[in-house]
């Protein structure tokens, strides 16, 4: 890959300061001087690379690599040739997740539009709002009466916070974004185009059509949240939707009205949460997942992606498909499935169909 002219390489570090920021071992002393500056993928890593292997596949990338350094648990580190420095981690995935945020910081957070460090001169904010000290907000966003946002964070360019809207400190709020009737806890991070706050689709059958149902309640996103682009979350009908602490959630999921989810969970793109659902904590749920409205789904659980749940799932389990069902219950229908549609596809004496 050529030159990245939007995130320039580190000035370097040495890997043993490297790896005392990791938590990790050094496993040759000698190579304690060697410099890195940047992270990059086995296939294509350079002099000055860090890259990192999870399992055996890695061999053959391993053979033409050309890293500064390798991060590998004890048990895979016979696989790297004997040239290339080890670093060892009980962990290598997050150790490399750390690394290449040491060494490229500002793409941990949205891209800054505007460059400015203070208030812009168009951007249009009410007398009453109140801004900490440190508060950075880019050309012709727009805040509202008696908003509130905390030091240290910054509010991009055309973004719109809405009246009585409060953002807690070290926040990022990317261009574009719209926030209303919302909370926001301290280090939250929302990229660019999510709508929070709007109101939930709430609609009673009339005689006359379909009467709008008001939507009075809040959305609360607590510490460390971070909303992906073009997502969006709508704010409650008459209790809060909620985002837990640490959850991150990716772009262009839609989250309905009094939806509570819990701590630290992982929400892939395309998910579409109904309203009133419950989710536990540490939840992971795979791209395209449709949940019911009004369910509940227990702490820790995994849902493959593209499943449709319909009813209550118990903590802990993994589950996939639609109706989601657990996943080895799932994956086997699948096998049956495809053997059924292979034997079918067959003509007498075994030659496929065309």
């Amino acid at each position: 890959m050529e030159q990245n002219v939007f995130f320039l390489p580190h000035e370097g570090l040495k890997l043993a300061e490297l790896a005392e920021f990791l938590g990790a071992d050094l496993v040759n002393s000698d190579h304690a001087g060697v410099i890195v500056r940047s992270v990059a993928p086995i296939s294509r890593a350079r002099a000055g690379d860090v890259c990192y292997i999870l399992s055996r596949r890695s061999r053959d990338e391993l053979a033409t690599c050309e890293a500064s350094a390798v991060i590998c648990d004890k048990a895979l580190a016979d696989l790297v040739p004997q040239h290339i420095p080890v670093i060892l981690s009980s962990n290598p995935h997050a150790a490399f997740a750390m690394a290449g945020g040491l060494f490229y910081p500002a793409a941990l957070r949205p891209v800054v539009v505007s460059g400015k460090s203070e208030i812009a001169p168009s951007a249009v904010i009410d007398p009453s709002a109140k801004l900490e000290k440190g508060v950075i907000v880019e050309p012709l966003a727009v805040i509202g009466a008696h908003a509130e946002i905390g030091e240290g964070t910054r509010i991009g360019a055309h973004s719109i916070i809405g009246p009585n809207v409060k953002i807690g400190r070290d926040c990022s709020i990317a261009a574009g974004a719209s926030i209303l009737c919302a909370l926001l806890g301290n280090g939250v991070i929302i990229h660019n185009g999510a709508r929070i706050g709007q109101d939930g689709f709430g609609y009673a059958p009339g005689p006359r059509g379909m009467i709008k149902i008001v939507q009075i309640g809040r959305v609360i996103i607590q510490d460390n949240v971070e909303i992906g682009a073009n997502t969006t979350i709508d704010r409650g009908a008459m209790d809060d939707t909620v985002i837990g602490e640490g959850t991150k959630i990716d772009n262009q999921v839609q989250i309905g009205h009094n939806v509570q989810i819990g701590r630290h969970c992982a929400i892939v793109a395309q998910v579409g949460i109904a309203g009133s659902a419950k989710i536990g904590n540490g939840v992971q749920i795979g791209g395209q997942v449709g949940i019911k409205g009004h369910v509940t789904i227990g702490d820790g659980v995994q849902i493959a992606a593209q499943s449709g749940i319909m009813t209550d799932l118990a903590a802990g389990g993994q589950y996939g498909g639609t109706p989601a069902r657990p996943l080895n219950d799932y994956l086997r229908d699948v096998a049956q499935m495809m053997s059924k549609t292979r034997v079918r596809g067959k003509k007498p004496g075994g030659e496929q169909n065309d």
